[in-house]
Order: C-alpha cells, then structure tokens, then sequence
C-alpha cells in the first residue's frame, strides 16, 4: 500500500520571515549628503549604500526627512543620511522643517558631501548654500553630480569657486566617478578621527546617544523589533514616531502626504531594540497622481513585509474607513502582528462613558478579519497613552516568536479537536458530510506562527469556519496576543495498488 502527501493551504499564506538576530550596534562616523532640490542627492545615497532605499524622480522636494544607510569602502564602513533639498530663504511649512532635518544631520555628521548638478552650473541658491557650509567648519566635498560626458566633468570646474578644496565631477545614475569620490571620504574620516575620538555617536546609524534614547544597553540576545508605523494620510504617522521618540525626527505639517520615504528609527529602551518605520500614507490607487507618490505607496508596503509588528493608525475624528481596512490587510497579508491605534482621540468632542466601546464597535464592524488585534486611543500630540504602544509591540512580538511543543500541542489536540461527533467543535466540512479526518496538527513556522493539520479520507478541503475555531483555540491556550496564525492542510491519500 503506497501513500503520498499533497500539501494544500487553507488560507493564502506567505513564507515566514526568517531573520537573523542584528549585530551589536557600531561605532560609525557620519557623512551627510546635503544640496539644493533636485540635484541627485538621493541617487547618490543609493548608489553609495547598494540600495534603493531613497525614492528618487524627476519632481524636486521628493526627499523630505532624514535617510540613514551604511556604506562599507576598501575595508572601512562610515554611516551615511541622505537630506531633502534646502532652500534657506523658504520660509512655507515643508521647506522650512526641511531646512530644519538638514540641519540636524548637518550638525551630527563628521564630513558633508554637498551634491550640485554639473548640467545647470552655479546657481545664486549654491552660494547662499556655500556661505551656510562654509559656517560649519566641516570637511566639505562637492560633488558635481550628472556629469556623464567629458565636457560637463572639464565644466565642473567652476564648482571650486566656492572656496572649498575638492571637487568630483561623477554620475549617480552611471556610478562614474564614485570610487575617487569614496577615497577621500575615507581619508577625511581617517584624518578626523582623533578629533572624535571617545564622542562618536553610538547608534547604528551614526545618531548621537541623546537623540536615538540609547541610555541603557538593551538585553543581550534579543532579536531587533521591526515596527511600522501605517494608515492613510494625515492621520498623524510621524507625530506618533515623534511622540515614541521624543523629539522631532521626521517632519510633521498639517498637509497631507508630508512622509515620502519609509523612515527608519532605532530606537533602545532597557528591554529592547525597537526599529521604527515611519511609511508614506497610503492613498486608494485611483487618488495617486505623482510618481513619487505612487512609489510611496509602493515602499510603504514593502515595508509591511519586514516589519514584525504594524501599528494601524486610525483617525479618531473621521472614524474608520473602508481605506483604513484596507490597509490593515496589507498588514494582515504581510503576516505582521497588528495594533490598532486611534490617534487624535483627543480631539472627539462630548464624550461619555461608552464612546470608547462604541468607536470600537464601528471598527470590529469594518475589520471583522481582525477581531483579535488589541485598540488602544491615543493622542501622538499630547503623548495620552502613547507609553502602551511599545509594551503592547514587545507582547505581539513574544507571542509571534512563540513556539508550542510537540507535547503541548498533542494534549490541546485531544482536548479541542479530535473530538467525537457531537462535541463542540464545527464540522471539518461544508454540510458536516464527509470521511475526512482530522489526524494531527503540529507547528513548522514562527513569525508568524505557522500551523498544518494533517487529514486523511474524503476530499481535502477544511471549512473555513473549523479553521477559525482552529485558530481561536489556539489563542486562547496559548496567548497568540495581536498576531496572525496561518494554517495549511496537508491530507494523505490512499495510493493504487
């Protein structure tokens, strides 16, 4: 008698994640790349660290907050931050605390490199840059960026009427020039380091200890928590990051779609290191005009599918959305654990003893496929709960890194479900008609926790509503806090003879 095994999922289900722990957080100097709007500045960013991880088009302003990376050249590693354009006159909302992020990394950094377009020449906003610079008394190395033929690299000689001592005619998008440009990067690092010998930053990304919160060292061992921030636009992403933070680290304005990239944060407290993703709001396909916004969304997801734990930003005021469920299933579908967080609750007028109950009413309504995420109100303007959040993470995150053993399962499987017909379990199939077996569940994943029910006889094929009774079974036995379980079947059939 022959036997084989066909293995059928039951619900769309991805691969588990499977990440190694993050090495230790190094000492590494910071350079930050600096210029006017429009100039290839992100392009540089990419091109320096191998990754696409800065948007990058033809719309100037594109680059809004402060993008950290590493870069490794020739054996030596330094950090990297990418700024958006500054125009130091502009004194409009988003321009002005663009300035602001710039200058923040300006004054962190060890080195500068200051992109300008080898295409345009000298412009009157480059000298108002050079004087600001020039004030800093930093190591400035310009880059004349685009110079992708012979004539525009002999015409980026011009740049050095700006008093500084080097100039690199290079191409981003081509890569043509950034091995010299690399060179003396190192070599101003190298020349520069008894200076900051004993106050170099401490974080991953070259941050100052004040500004990354690194005032203990976390516990050995513990795996980096990967927390994205997301939600429509507008419904206060960043002011949640900079409420978590406690300081100003990515631009907040009351115009929508501020956030373009998906901001990394590193984050320590005494029992974990916290990476904060801050993403683009993410607007229905239709409602997307520019390609910058488009990609937006694009890298918002893409940053669903490394997180460990979402944070589901919904608008207290406007209430949820069919938008908002929306994207709780992207989350969903990316197998992040999920927080649902009412922001501005602060703002809701008139309200009673049931309001809460009732609000929460509305959003189990439009997300019945989450009715076993935590909701918390908060307020990122007044800080009002906003401490539960990361303890409300690092409880998601236990439970999605929780593996059940063979022992523990096998007496929950006779308790729960191989029981006799009449029990309180649903039947395994449509109609409760069939010779399908339920024989063992057993565990193969974390991250989420991943679950296959082996059967056997009749046609394969479980009831969604048995796995669901699966589902909560298990969470209540084995505490699956705020995170999704997936469950595949694998049925045996009975070969010919």
């Amino acid at each position: 008698m022959k036997s084989r095994h066909e293995l059928r999922p039951m619900t769309v289900a991805t691969t588990p994640d499977i990440q190694e722990p993050p090495s230790a957080a190094r000492i590494l100097p910071l350079v930050a790349i600096v210029g006017r709007p429009n100039v290839g500045k992100s392009s540089m960013f990419n091109r320096l660290t191998g990754e696409r991880k800065a948007i990058v088009g033809d719309e100037p302003g594109i680059t809004r907050d402060r993008i950290y990376g590493e870069v490794e050249w020739s054996g030596n590693q330094f950090a990297v931050v990418d700024t958006g354009g500054i125009v130091p006159d502009d004194d409009a909302v988003i321009p002005a605390n663009i300035l602001k992020q710039a200058g923040l990394a300006i004054e962190e950094a060890r080195a500068l490199i200051w992109v300008v377009d080898a295409r345009s020449g000298t412009t009157p906003l480059d000298e108002e840059l050079a004087k600001v610079l020039r004030q800093t008394g930093k190591p400035v190395l310009i880059v004349a960026n685009k110079a992708d033929a012979a004539k525009l690299q002999t015409e980026a000689g011009e740049f050095y009427r700006f008093g500084f001592e080097e100039v690199f005619p290079v191409s981003a998008e081509q890569g043509l020039g950034i091995g010299e440009l690399l060179d003396a990067v190192v070599q101003h690092l190298e020349e520069t380091r008894g200076e900051h010998n004993g106050n170099e930053p401490t974080s991953q990304f070259g941050i100052s200890d004040n500004d990354a919160d690194l005032a203990w060292p976390p516990k050995v061992g513990r795996r980096e928590l990967r927390l994205a921030i997301v939600g429509r636009p507008n419904v206060g992403k960043s002011s949640l990051l900079n409420g978590l933070l406690g300081k100003e680290r990515v631009i907040v304005s009351p115009i929508a779609g501020t956030t373009r990239d998906a901001i990394d944060t590193v984050l320590t407290t005494p029992d974990q290191v916290f990476r904060v993703i801050d993403t683009a709001g993410i607007r229905r396909k239709g409602k997307t005009g520019q390609v910058a916004e488009k990609l937006s969304v694009v890298m918002a997801r893409k940053s669903l599918e490394r997180a460990d734990v979402a944070i589901v930003l919904i608008d207290a005021e406007e209430g949820p959305t069919a938008l908002d469920a929306h994207i709780a299933g992207y989350a969903h579908d990316a197998g992040c654990s999920i927080i649902i967080a009412v922001n501005k609750w602060d703002a809701v007028e008139n309200k009673e003893t049931n309001t809460a109950i009732e609000f929460e009413r509305k959003v189990r309504h439009r997300m019945k496929f989450l009715d076993w995420a935590p909701l918390v109100t908060i307020s990122a303007l007044t800080g009002q709960r906003v401490d539960k959040i990361l303890s409300l993470a690092m409880h998601a995150n236990e439970a999605r890194n929780r593996r059940i053993p063979t022992s523990q399962l096998n007496a929950f499987f006779e308790e729960a479900i191989a029981q006799p017909r009449g029990g309180g379990s649903p039947a395994p199939v449509r109609g409760g008609v069939s010779r399908l077996h339920i024989q063992y569940l057993t565990q193969i994943a974390v991250r989420p926790p991943t679950f296959v029910v082996f059967t056997a006889g009749g046609k394969p094929g479980l009831h969604f509503s048995y796995e669901r009774h699966v589902q909560n079974r298990l969470r209540e036995e084995f505490d699956f806090f705020a995170t999704p379980l997936r469950i595949f079947e694998r049925h045996k059939k009975r070969g010919k003879r």
